[in-house]
């Protein structure tokens, strides 16, 4: 098993699947929407991480207004800073011309915003990022949570309430969570791309590198036990990019070893005979 996952194919299937994505009309459209969403200071997204962890898009009121969206009667704001800019009218000397100029902020106030989860109305565009279906080798689940209770951590199926994640990694916990309503198939999915956390990346503070690397190791896990993730792996790494094809060949690359050794660990520790039973 360890050889099939030395070449570079699988991460090459992958970066190509990235390349053709990245170049369809869904893509445009997402990032058209994308492009609508305000851009918010390193101190308002900590302020939308203590009040919201969950949240995945957020706008004030009007800015939902105006993508066909309501916010929900009842729904809590998260509360931002904004800041307060004087506008000064300046006439030019000797002409009629009038400048508006923009001063630096003198102040802050609160606003609000709210999370997607919070509105109601037209379907914004999405990433094709499809949840895998299907069924997966009866014991693969189990053999993966080993993997990561072997170094500590407990691993088990949750009914997350306090998340829309398909799962997560507490390196301060020790814990490891996969959604329990996930198919078979995405659930092992899921777990190999949380234990490629637990391999890689604690300590770590690139979040989109560590998302890319975690679900390449996930892709690779899954092409190696005969389940196709195409269809999720693609549209997630794809969005941890921006969309940039280039960047995401770059990453792979640099990024490859990495991977590939975070792979081959779990598939060494899972087992080779899970090859052979998933392929029939």
């Amino acid at each position: 098993m360890s050889a099939a996952i030395s070449r570079d194919d699988v991460l090459t299937r992958l970066a190509e699947g990235i390349r053709q994505l990245t170049s369809s009309e869904a893509w445009s459209a997402w990032l058209q929407m994308q492009s609508r969403f305000y851009r918010y200071s390193f101190g308002n997204t900590l302020l939308v991480g203590l009040q919201r962890p969950d949240a995945t898009q957020v706008a004030g009121f009007h800015r939902w207004k105006s993508l066909g969206r309501s916010v929900r009667k009842g729904s809590r704001g998260i509360a931002i800073l904004a800041p307060v800019v004087r506008r000064l009218q300046v006439r030019e000397e000797d002409t009629e011309d009038v400048s508006i100029v923009a001063a630096a902020p003198s102040a802050f106030r609160i606003v609000y915003v709210f999370d997607v989860a919070d509105t109601e109305g037209h379907e914004l565009p999405t990433v094709p990022c499809h949840p895998l279906r299907g069924d997966a080798p009866s014991p693969l689940f189990e053999r993966l949570a080993a993997v990561g209770e072997s170094r500590g951590f407990t691993v088990g199926l949750d009914a997350m309430a306090d998340s829309r994640a398909n799962g997560d990694t507490a390196f301060g916990d020790r814990r490891i969570r996969v959604r329990d309503t996930l198919a078979p198939a995405q659930r092992v999915k899921t777990l190999a791309h949380e234990l490629a956390h637990a391999l890689l990346h604690e300590g770590g503070d690139d979040r989109a590198l560590a998302e890319l690397e975690a679900e390449s190791v996930a892709f690779v896990v899954c092409d190696a036990v005969g389940i196709a993730s195409d269809d999720y792996s693609f549209g997630y790494v794809a969005t941890w990019v921006g969309g940039d094809a280039e960047a995401a060949e770059a990453a792979l690359r640099a990024s490859g070893g990495r991977i590939t050794r975070a792979a081959r660990t779990v598939l060494d520790e899972v087992g080779g005979s899970l090859e052979a039973n998933s392929k029939g």
